[in-house]
């Protein structure tokens, strides 16, 4: 049964990283003497200073994961990400010094960014920035290019890591684990496929959307708020980005699309996308011999799970049951 990583190998992980985007970074021509890491949790985000360049690193990864399956995510958040630029939306783009694309250095896949100096005492307001996705949907779906169905649902993580958790009764109980398993049979072939969704809840429009909780992606700045961290871009119901945010913000963001004319959330479609949410919640257990913290920081999301309805009241999604 493998360990979990030591606070020296963690720092080990960081270094080999940091160094591997300054490398990668000096290899593109940026000046690079006094690089910074800014984050560090499933990737590695250094500042290559003093070059207005940022460079994030995918440290945490599922073990089929490899660099060409990551560059291929990353070419599309740089496009959708690089498009939104262009036309005006407040996002942190793509570093215009460099090329636009995945690097890949020392078994890294990385991509950069242009620096932004955030504003570190704002509080977030997730409430608020509910209200500012309803924004960025109506931007995104003019994005023409091809995106995949809810790859942010990560059906083959969740999946693989239920099999590892067998093996892993001290990261979870195994009657949590039966009751995972039994929600994502349910669940599962609702998002695996477009049709899947679509026999389950008829009549709800697709779109490009973010795929990571775009309202907790939020950075404030000088020069107002800018969405970020689009790894996870995809194509799926607009519900897939308020999971987890509660009736607040969910209110927020029907506020916001009324007063656009756009289409309000389903409550169905969110039960599915929060139910989810869990699911995943839980998967992530699997990850944390890689990343120990995942352990407490996960605890929160399981308590709810655990008292919520089972797959979400959703016990029937056949052809819109």
């Amino acid at each position: 049964m493998p360990g979990f990583l030591t606070p020296d190998q963690l720092a080990a992980r960081t270094s080999r990283a940091r160094d591997a985007a300054v490398a990668a970074g000096r290899a593109l021509g940026l000046t690079v003497t006094d690089a910074r890491v800014l984050h560090d949790v499933f990737s590695v985000v250094v500042h290559l200073a003093p070059s207005p360049v940022v460079v994030r690193v995918p440290t945490v990864l599922p073990s089929y994961a490899d660099p060409d399956t990551q560059a291929e995510r990353q070419r599309r958040e740089l496009d959708v990400v690089g498009r939104l630029a262009r036309e005006g939306t407040p996002v942190i783009p793509p570093s215009p010094l460099v090329p636009a694309e995945p690097v890949r250095r020392d078994g890294f896949s990385m991509t950069l960014w242009q620096y932004v100096e955030q504003d570190s005492g704002a509080e977030p307001d997730y409430v608020r920035n509910c209200g500012l996705v309803a924004g960025l949907h109506a931007a995104l779906r003019a994005y023409p290019g091809q995106l995949p169905f809810l790859s942010a649902a990560e059906p083959e993580f969740v999946t693989d890591s239920f099999a590892v958790l067998a093996d892993r009764p001290d990261l979870l109980p195994a009657a949590d684990l039966d009751r995972a398993r039994r929600e994502w049979e349910i669940l599962e072939p609702v998002v695996r496929s477009r049709a899947g969704f679509e026999a389950a809840f008829p009549g709800i429009d697709l779109q490009p959307i973010h795929g990571d909780a775009p309202a907790a992606n939020i950075v404030t700045t000088e020069d107002g708020e800018l969405y970020s961290d689009f790894e996870l871009v995809t194509y799926g119901p607009a519900e897939w980005d308020l999971a987890g945010l509660g009736p607040e913000g969910e209110a927020a963001y029907n506020a916001a699309a009324r007063r656009a004319g756009t289409r309000e959330l389903d409550e169905r479609v969110l039960r599915l996308v929060n139910a989810v949410g869990a699911c995943r919640a839980v998967a992530c257990l699997a990850l944390a011999p890689q990343l120990p913290l995942l352990v407490e920081a996960v605890e929160p999301a399981l308590d709810s799970w655990r008292a919520a309805p089972f797959a979400g009241g959703l016990s029937d999604l056949s052809a819109g049951g």
